[in-house]
């Protein structure tokens, strides 16, 4: 018997029962799981930041205290108008090339990645997290989830044009292993924990 011959033969010998159930992963984000400390910690150990607030007041003190106003920021909240332009939705995508800041919500977040959930619906433009040179996103904490396994659940069988998940601010690294923020898309990304 040729050694190819006998490789496939081990292979059938071995083959998993075909009726056995899958095992139950939900037992793996059931206990003692803080889901919103690991979200912040999985955040902060890629290179974005969290900040929790209570309301859109302490999220436009956020931003006049830590962002330059005079440059261009957009959002696709009504809440926010005070600090960024609500009208750019329906612009030329190439306009927002001088975007400093976007501000977006999502659906909802992943603990175990810090993934966060956005659909062509709440984006604007389907471009917008990847031109700006920096991205705020606003998620609900009860809204976060342990685990990519129950975010697929979640998304299921919805209907959208566009949806990604988005997780920390662009990186690369070469070949070196050197770390690199902003290569491809945002340079930072702060989610806004919302109460």
């Amino acid at each position: 018997m040729s050694s190819k011959a006998e490789i496939l033969q081990k292979i059938k010998q071995n083959q998993p029962v075909i009726n056995a159930d899958l095992p139950d992963l939900e037992v793996l984000f059931s206990e003692n799981l803080n889901v919103l400390e690991t979200y912040k910690t999985v955040l902060k150990n890629i290179g974005g930041e969290s900040v929790e607030v209570a309301d859109y007041d302490e999220i436009l003190a956020f931003l006049k205290n830590n962002y330059s106003l005079d440059k261009r920021i957009i959002t696709t909240i009504p809440e926010l108008s005070e600090v960024a332009v609500l009208d750019w939705k329906n612009d030329d995508p190439h306009t927002l090339q001088n975007v400093e800041l976007a501000i977006i919500k999502a659906h909802f977040g992943v603990a175990e990645n810090s993934a966060l959930w956005v659909t062509d619906d709440i984006l604007g433009q389907r471009v917008t997290p990847f031109i700006t040179q920096y991205l705020a996103i606003i998620v609900n904490k009860n809204e976060i989830l342990a685990s990519m396994h129950q975010a697929y659940k979640r998304i299921g069988n919805q209907e959208y044009g566009f949806g990604t998940f988005i997780a920390g601010p662009s990186k690369t690294a070469d070949i070196e292993q050197s770390l690199v923020l902003g290569a491809h898309g945002a340079r930072g990304l702060i989610v806004f924990l919302l109460d």
